[in-house]
């Protein structure tokens, strides 16, 4: 097992910088579906936030890829990590919790683990990811409750629309990985989010009628929040972390999203979660350790060094 980075504090700082903005993000994007249809809502998110990276790209002088091959792979990139999972989960967040989307968005990494298993020969299961995948299954069948799989009613179905989003973000990381490895990461996002907006604007003016600007301030603050903040701007964070901290480091981000999310939908929307929902994420957390390896690492260290007792 490859050894994971030791976490400066700067990387610890930006990591939880990371699952702050994007833990925040659930509540905004709840705010903007007050008064948005969720198409209309997400072709604001990737519109936004594709504006924003560009500039990015403008302002720091990187080439733009001229190869149409590439702007292809940006294409099917941005449909399988921003127009499904973005909008099957805005949908999603219309009759269930922001809490609760949260939780269930960190099967991500869970899902994330089976597709590299899938489609990459290097990324094999071990007998240990195997047990932090069927924990974290566990976890996402206990958040929704073992009694809506009793009666399916447009809740259970929201649930199930928000772990198809994570599966379409799982399948993501392998499109991207095979097809645009090698690429600035402020490129490739700036791409993706190009490719996903050529979908998601004509198919809101379509299905929602034309896109208006003439919105409540309370709005346009949660649209520029999830679209520049927690877009575009947690995509280039997420970069940083990710160079500094290494992939297996950055995967302790999901375990901070959820209490964000939970907390904030609380205080701003009066959401009560049902104990449930806490117990499948406390598997899920599990899940995700085990998968992760370094908690096992530390009990074993600890068992060899502890002095052997003499009679």
């Amino acid at each position: 097992m490859t050894a994971q980075k030791t976490l400066s504090g700067r990387a610890w700082s930006e990591l939880l910088l990371l699952g702050l903005i994007w833990g925040a993000s659930f509540l905004s994007i709840r705010i903007a579906l007050d008064e948005i249809a969720p198409l209309t809502s997400i072709a604001h998110r990737t519109f936004w936030a594709m504006c924003a990276l560009w500039l990015v790209v403008w302002a720091m002088r990187m080439p733009v890829p001229r190869n149409p091959r590439i702007w292809v792979a940006f294409l099917g990139m941005g449909v399988l990590n921003n127009v499904i999972p973005f909008g099957l989960m805005a949908w999603g967040q219309l009759y269930i919790e922001t809490g609760l989307t949260s939780i269930l968005n960190a099967a991500t990494a869970i899902f994330g683990v089976i597709a590299a298993a899938l489609f990459f020969a290097d990324e094999r299961i071990s007998a240990r990811k195997a047990v932090g995948v069927v924990l974290g299954f566990f976890g996402v069948a206990t958040a929704i409750g073992l009694e809506n799989f009793k009666s399916f009613d447009l809740r259970s179905l929201a649930q199930v629309a928000i772990v198809a989003g994570t599966v379409s973000y799982a399948l993501a990381g392998v499109w991207g990985r095979h097809f645009l490895s090698g690429l600035r990461p402020q490129v490739a996002a700036a791409g993706m989010l190009t490719g996903s907006s050529l979908v998601t604007v004509p198919l809101a003016w379509v299905v929602d009628g034309p896109i208006s600007l003439n919105l409540h301030t309370d709005t346009v603050l949660a649209i520029a929040y999830y679209a520049i903040i927690a877009t575009a701007g947690a995509y280039l964070l997420y970069y940083r972390v990710l160079a500094m901290a290494g992939s297996g480091n950055l995967m302790l981000v999901t375990l901070v999203i959820p209490p964000v999310a939970i907390i904030l939908g609380s205080i701003v929307r009066d959401e009560v979660l049902n104990p449930n929902a806490f117990a499948g994420f406390a598997l899920l957390a599990l899940g995700l350790a085990i998968i992760d390896g370094r908690i096992l690492t530390l009990l074993r260290r600890r068992s060899v060094d502890r002095p052997t007792p003499r009679g």
